[in-house]
């Protein structure tokens, strides 16, 4: 956990960029990136020169090359030497000197890393300084420099801070999913080491890292074993996005969680050629771009026979069971219209799911949780791939507050302790009002046993698979759960604001019934 002093030296920075005249933040996170992967790669060749001294045998592993890049400059006419471009001796350059070096010898450097066809170089082809300002690149070098950052936990947990500034670039929220939702449908995933897991619109790789810290906690046992710790660190997690600037923030994200080598890779994982990993993952974790439309043209014929739409988010769940091996499971976010659209498409993909494979849960999320760059209601889809069916019945789970304000400011509403889905200790029936999560992760592990015995005013029950089917395969919440009406004058806050939540659903599947319409 960050102190308030790291916090305040990472807000420095922001402010720092911002001052510069780097005013979008997702720029401002693309370029610290860029110093980081610096600094790690210094950290790295450092690290195998103890070693290398340690056993008193030859480097065997050489990050920097011996000798001077063919980069002439005025500072530098004959080439820049290597060992001036690693962070451990650039920053104690003069401002000047330092912006030279950084940006004329170290960002090319960065652009072939690994060799111009490496998945790093691909990552990093673009880098490049977006400022002028000798001093700022000076005050960020320095900044970073100071924040500690020795262990693996603090690295994390600084990057997520910085990748907290993504969230107020309007638009560009879309890419982060709030990292108390990723670490519920992580626990509620359970991943092991043996698991093969895969996000296909990665972002910021947020799944992916939570995932990998999941297993780390759970299954520290992983690292003992030559065979687990291989598979761990180089096929257990993969990611695609077609985003490049995303991209390198996910490597990132990654690397600084313990994974040196990310597959974090380039793909439009909706269009034609992306064949290769089909039944290949155990696990898909993701939230995929909601309301997009594809042009038929461009996207897999695969996907459209599965459901013939433009909606990228029925596609999306089409390659999720395509990229499935038989057994394997998903956990993914989809808009509400998901659950209750009336279009063919829509249904198609519904039934699918029910009869085809097994439906697991539906778990109903606040219109607020992607507050505030997105007002739309979420839900999260639970399912299996077996290819003959199994749903027997799907648990649902309303969930009506998340520990924060649903609200475009999202206050936390508990102490940070007491927030996500594994809080410090219990929760008082007036904290659970505030926070639900810890209630589901709990009832989720009874979704077999005690909870198919709750009413349908509670707030979590099943459904039976024909209740489903009567219902013309409508999955959203409001088709089934009942609401005790009671008199306003008595009734309490908690029963207005879940009837008013109720009426807000019902308004919104009509307005989406409505879009289907005109569209």
């Amino acid at each position: 956990m960050l102190t308030g002093e790291i916090r305040n030296q990472i807000n420095k920075l922001r402010d720092a960029l911002w001052s510069g005249g780097v005013s979008n933040p997702l720029t401002g996170v693309e370029q610290i990136t860029y110093l980081l992967f610096a600094k790690r790669i210094d950290e790295i060749q450092t690290r195998e020169e103890a070693k290398a001294n340690q056993l008193k045998r030859p480097l065997t592993r050489r990050v920097f090359p011996e000798g001077k890049d063919e980069l002439g400059t005025p500072g530098f006419p004959d080439g820049c030497p290597y060992e001036l471009m690693r962070w451990s001796r650039f920053k104690n350059e003069p401002p000047e000197r330092m912006y030279e070096i950084v940006s004329d010898h170290v960002m090319p450097f960065l652009r072939t890393l690994g060799g111009s066809e490496s998945v790093m170089a691909h990552h990093m082809k673009g880098a490049r300084l977006a400022f002028t300002k000798p001093a700022l690149l000076d005050k960020l070098v320095q900044g970073l420099d100071e924040i500690p950052m020795d262990d693996r936990d603090t690295k994390g947990d600084v990057y997520e801070h910085l990748l907290s500034m993504i969230s107020s670039a309007g638009e560009n929220g879309q890419f982060r999913t709030p990292r108390h939702i990723i670490d519920l449908i992580v626990r509620l995933m359970n991943p092991g080491p043996g698991d093969t897991i895969c996000d296909p619109a990665a972002g910021t790789a947020g799944f992916l890292m939570m995932a990998a810290e999941h297993v780390r906690r759970e299954h520290p046992g992983v690292f003992y074993d030559a065979d687990s710790r291989k598979h761990f660190e180089s096929a257990a997690f993969t990611g695609y996005d077609f985003d490049e600037t995303m991209l390198r923030i996910g490597a990132m994200n990654m690397m600084l969680h313990g994974i040196e080598e990310p597959r974090i890779f380039y793909r439009d994982s909706l269009a034609e050629g992306g064949g290769a990993d089909v039944g290949h993952y155990s696990m898909i974790l993701a939230n995929p771009p909601f309301a997009g439309g594809l042009d038929n043209e461009s996207c897999s014929k695969d996907l459209l026979k599965v459901v013939k739409t433009k909606k990228t988010e029925l596609l999306f769940l089409a390659l999720f069971l395509r990229l499935l091996q038989t057994g394997g499971r998903a956990a993914v976010i989809v808009p509400e219209g998901v659950l209750f659209g009336s279009s063919k498409a829509h249904k198609a993909m519904r039934q699918t799911l029910v009869d085809e494979h097994r439906l697991e849960a539906v778990i109903s999320l606040p219109s607020g949780v992607f507050r505030p760059y997105a007002g739309v209601s979420t839900g999260i889809l639970v399912f299996t791939k077996t290819g003959r069916g199994g749903t027997d019945k799907v648990w649902y789970y309303d969930v009506q507050a998340d520990g924060w304000s649903l609200d475009d400011k999202r206050n936390p509403l508990l102490e940070e302790t007491l927030l996500g889905p594994a809080p410090s200790r219990a929760l008082s029936e007036d904290e659970h009002a505030k926070n639900n999560l810890p209630d589901l992760l709990a009832r989720w592990a009874d979704r077999s046993g005690v909870e198919c015995d709750n009413p349908r005013t509670a707030q979590s029950f099943c459904v039976s698979r024909e209740d489903i089917i009567a219902a013309g395969y409508d999955l959203s919440i409001n088709r089934y759960k009942e609401v005790v009406h009671a008199e306003v004058e008595h009734a309490a806050p908690a029963d207005i604001i879940r009837e008013l939540r109720t009426l807000e659903g019902e308004i919104a599947k009509g307005l989406t019934a409505l879009e289907e319409m005109l569209a």
